[in-house]
């Protein structure tokens, strides 16, 4: 947009700021491209089955062994060998191509832990 704006500086100002203006609308364009440039190329893309390892998510069948879960909104084929219900909180622990490998997770009863002395 800036680079648009310097070329109709030239035939829309008079003189010699017509030449000023240009100038600045193009160092401020190349700027700009430098500075959007350098943000994206520090940016690590975060993609892939390999992220899902270490995420919660929730049964929707019954796992014993091959069932269904969902995570972060989807709906993926997952294995658990110890097996769990509908809608037990499971933890992805590796994968096998497009298929989750996951272990329930066990959660301390608060009646069950101990109180501070």
């Amino acid at each position: 947009m800036l680079l648009l704006v310097a070329f109709a500086l030239l035939f829309v100002l008079p003189g010699p700021w017509n030449g000023v203006g240009f100038g600045l609308c193009l160092a401020a364009f190349l700027g700009e491209i430098l500075f959007w440039n350098r943000t994206v190329k520090h940016r690590r893309a975060y993609v892939g089955a390999q992220t899902l390892i270490g995420s919660q998510g929730t049964a929707l069948t019954a796992c014993r062994p091959e069932g269904q879960i969902t995570l972060s909104g989807e709906i993926w084929k997952a294995r658990c060998k110890a097996g769990v219900g509908p809608g037990q909180v499971v933890k992805v622990v590796g994968r096998d191509r497009l298929t989750l490998l996951v272990e329930p997770v066990v959660e301390a009863h608060p009646a069950l832990q101990a109180t501070p002395s």
